[in-house]
C-alpha cells in the first residue's frame, strides 16, 4: 500500500514513542566514518524489511545510522556484505535514545520493502544509470517498466519510480547532431515511433507527453518519484507543452518555434515554472532551466554543493534525504546538472545547493512525494556516452550514492497516528 505524504509527515511526532518492544538487544548500524560500506548497509536495512522485520532510522545520528533487530541472520547477511554493526544491550540502547530525544535528531520506524520500478527503454543503452549501479550493489530488488507499463496502469504495482536520463520532450536527448548513425540511436528512435503508432499517437513528443501524464497521476496518487539527469528537466517540459511545441525541426520535419516559450503550461509541472524553452535541434540544451548547460559554448564549471541541515523532529522528510557523512560533496555533469532557483515553483524544498543553483528537491503532488537530483553519476563528473559503469567496488562510502539510497528507504517510513 502506497504511502501518503501526509502521513510520512506524522513520523515528526513519533519521537521516541512506541519504540520500547525493540530495546532488549539490537544491532546499530552506524553512517559515519566508522562504517565500512555505506551502500550495502542500505542493502541490509532493505533485506531485514523484506525479511518482514521492522527497523528505524536514527536521523542525524552519527551519519544517520540504522537500528536493526539482533539476529543470527541479520549478523550473517552484514558479513556477507561487509557490513559494520555495533550490538547494542538495552542501557547502551537507552543512551543514544536520550541523545536522540535531546538533540536535533529522531527515530522514524521502517516498516516495509518497498517495491521497485525502473523507467528504462526495453535494451541496454550506451551509458549506465546511477541508481540501477546502486541497487544491483546494495543487492536491493528492483523491476523495469516502460511505456507499455506505464501507459496500461502499471505504476500502481509499485511504491517507488525511477526515471533517468530518459527525454520525455521526444528530442532523444538532442543526439542527432553527433550520433545520427549511430546504431543505438535508430534503435532507440525506431522503438519509440513504433510505440507511438501502437498506442494511436500520432508522434514521439505527444506519446511522451501522454507517460509524462501518467507519472503524474501516479505520484498524485500517493507515489514516490525519483529522478535524476534530463529526466528531471524534460519531464516538466513535456507536462507543461502543448503536444508538439517543443519540439526539435530534426525530430518531427518542421522548425523551430519561437513563440514556443509563451505558450507553455506550467501549472501542470512537479517543480519548473516559466523556463525559456530551447527548440533548436542544433542547440543541444532543453530549456534554461539546467544553470551547466553541459553540451553547448557556454557550459558551466563544475564545483561542489552543500547539503542543507533540517529539523530532524520538525522536518523528518528532507532529513531523511539527506542523511549523508559529508555535508560537501563534489558535482558532477548531466544532460541536466543544476537547476535555476528562479525557475522554481513556491513550495520546493531545496535539499542541497551548489552556490546559487539547486542541485537536489524535493516537493508533494497530491498524496504523493517526489524527489529531483540533477547530474548523472555521482562518482563520474564528466561521464560520456560509451565509458565503462563505474565500479562501486571502488566507491562502498560515496556520500553521493547515499543521496541515491536515502530515497529508496524513504517509503519504508511507517506512518503513526497523532498522539491524542
Amino acid at each position: 500500500m502506497k504511502r501518503t505524504i501526509a502521513a510520512v509527515v506524522l513520523l515528526a511526532l513519533v519521537g521516541m514513542g512506541g519504540a520500547g518492544s525493540l530495546d532488549a538487544q539490537q544491532l546499530l548500524v552506524p553512517m559515519d566514518d566508522r562504517q565500512s560500506n555505506h551502500l550495502r548497509a542500505y542493502g541490509l536495512t532493505y533485506w531485514v524489511l523484506e525479511s518482514g522485520e521492522s527497523a528505524e532510522w536514527l536521523l542525524n545520528y552519527r551519519g544517520g545510522s540504522f537500528l536493526l533487530p539482533d539476529r543470527e541472520g541479520v549478523r550473517r547477511e552484514a558479513a556477507l556484505r561487509g557490513v559494520y554493526l555495533e550490538p547494542l544491550e538495552g542501557e547502551r540502547i537507552q543512551e543514544i535514545r536520550s541523545v536522540i530525544a535531546s538533540e536535533n535528531m529522531d527515530a522514524i520506524p521502517l516498516e516495509s520493502a518497498p517495491r521497485i520500478a525502473i523507467y528504462t527503454p526495453p535494451n541496454t543503452p550506451p551509458w549506465d544509470d546511477a541508481v540501477t549501479l546502486a541497487l544491483t550493489y546494495a543487492d536491493i530488488p528492483y523491476e523495469t517498466v516502460w511505456d507499455e507499463e506505464v501507459l496500461t496502469g502499471g505504476l500502481a504495482e509499485y511504491e517507488w519510480v525511477h526515471l533517468h536520463h530518459e527525454d520525455f520532450t521526444g528530442q532523444y536527448s538532442k543526439f542527432f547532431p553527433n550520433y545520427s548513425g549511430a546504431e543505438w540511436l535508430q534503435e532507440e528512435v525506431l522503438r519509440n515511433e513504433e510505440m507511438a503508432e501502437r498506442f494511436g499517437f500520432e508522434d514521439v513528443p505527444t506519446l511522451k507527453r501522454a507517460v509524462a501524464e501518467e507519472i503524474r497521476s501516479y505520484v498524485e496518487s500517493g507515489g514516490f518519484l525519483f529522478a535524476m539527469c534530463s529526466a528531471t528537466e524534460t519531464l516538466d517540459l513535456a507536462l507543461a507543452s502543448h503536444s508538439t511545441d517543443i519540439t526539435a525541426s530534426y525530430a518531427n520535419g518542421r522548425p523551430p518555434d519561437p513563440d514556443a516559450s509563451e505558450r507553455m503550461d506550467w501549472s501542470r509541472t512537479f517543480a519548473f515554472t516559466e523556463a525559456n524553452v530551447e527548440t533548436s535541434g542544433s542547440i543541444n540544451a532543453f530549456s534554461d532551466i539546467d544553470v551547466h548547460q553541459v553540451n553547448t559554448a557556454w557550459r558551466e564549471p563544475l564545483g561542489s554543493f552543500t547539503l542543507f541541515e533540517f529539523s530532524a523532529k520538525v522536518d523528518p522528510i528532507p532529513t531523511m534525504l539527506v542523511q549523508n557523512h559529508r555535508g560537501v560533496l563534489s558535482d558532477f555533469y548531466g544532460l541536466t546538472t543544476a537547476f535555476r532557483e528562479d525557475r522554481l515553483k513556491p513550495g520546493v524544498t531545496v535539499l542541497a545547493r551548489e552556490g546559487s543553483r539547486a542541485k537536489y528537491i524535493n516537493g508533494t503532488l497530491g498524496e504523493g512525494t517526489w524527489t529531483f537530483f540533477g547530474g548523472h553519476d555521482p562518482e563520474d563528473p564528466e561521464h560520456r556516452i560509451g565509458d565503462a559503469p563505474t565500479n562501486l567496488d571502488l566507491h562502498p562510502d560515496s556520500p553521493g550514492y547515499r543521496l541515491i539510497l536515502n530515497n529508496v528507504l524513504f517509503p519504508s517510513a511507517r506512518p503513526e497516528p497523532l498522539p491524542t
